[in-house]
């Protein structure tokens, strides 16, 4: 059975959006009637605004979410708002010791501050519509990420953000987190290093962009549920003394 959505008539913002996941989310929400509008701050493949995939409702905003008034820029031209989906984030492989601390603070910058200044600006906007917040987390902020520690850091905090929110805003404002797995998108390749991580995964493959999206409009359409994490990780990931445990069994 498909679930369809009808999200005719509403607006949605998806930061990031132009690339990966956020891409894939903001093709979701136009499929499903909505106008979307997506920011970033480089300007979008010249093959995604205003592509037949993504219809006809789609704009692009140049901004740096993390910049306040780009984001008074982003925000000034809208008159409604349904939805926000804070997709903008993400970090370099970057060992703690021995890196900038500049690098370090961006990244926190990146994925925890620069979505609760989205969500700010915001909710008068979502709470005259009865609107939606949808933080997208990962399993980096549930569990040890060496190498992204900044990064794991920041989503720990921004899924508690989520939470706060949901209760600070409620009934006017829904709050919810998508924690994401492993995902496969255009930069995935290089940032596994080639291998097939998928074989980690109970599930058998990584998450796709359309995987995520799927439970944003979920999650974005009217409803009772708030304060949720909803993680899209198909399973978890096998711990490695599993296969040695294995291997020693055999």
């Amino acid at each position: 059975m498909t679930v369809t959505y009808d999200y005719t008539g509403k607006v949605v913002l998806v930061t990031g959006g132009t690339r990966g996941i956020g891409a894939g989310i903001a093709t979701a929400f136009t499929a499903a009637g909505a106008e979307v509008i997506v920011c970033a701050r480089h300007d979008p493949p010249p093959s995604m605004v205003g592509a037949p995939s993504l219809g006809p409702g789609v704009r692009f905003v140049r901004a740096d979410v993390r910049d306040a008034d780009d984001l008074e820029r982003l925000f000034s031209g809208l008159d409604r708002l349904d939805v926000v989906v804070n997709n903008a984030g993400g970090s370099p492989y970057a060992l703690l010791a021995g890196t900038s601390p500049r690098l370090h603070a961006r990244v926190v910058e990146l994925n925890l501050i620069a979505p609760l200044l989205v969500a700010q600006r915001a909710y008068p906007l979502l709470a005259a519509s009865g609107g939606s917040v949808v933080m997208i987390g990962s399993s980096s902020g549930v569990r040890p990420s060496p190498g992204t520690s900044a990064y794991g850091a920041a989503k720990a905090g921004l899924h508690h953000l989520a939470n706060c929110l949901a209760a600070e805003w409620a009934p006017d404002v829904r709050v919810n987190t998508v924690v994401v797995g492993l995902a496969a998108t255009a930069d995935s390749a290089d940032h596994y290093g080639g291998r097939d991580v998928g074989t980690a995964i109970p599930a058998g493959r990584m998450a796709t962009p359309a995987d995520v999206a799927s439970v944003c409009l979920w999650l974005a359409a009217p409803g009772y549920v708030t304060g949720a994490q909803v993680h899209v990780h198909g399973g978890g990931e096998i711990p490695a003394w599993q296969n040695l445990a294995s291997s020693d069994i055999s």
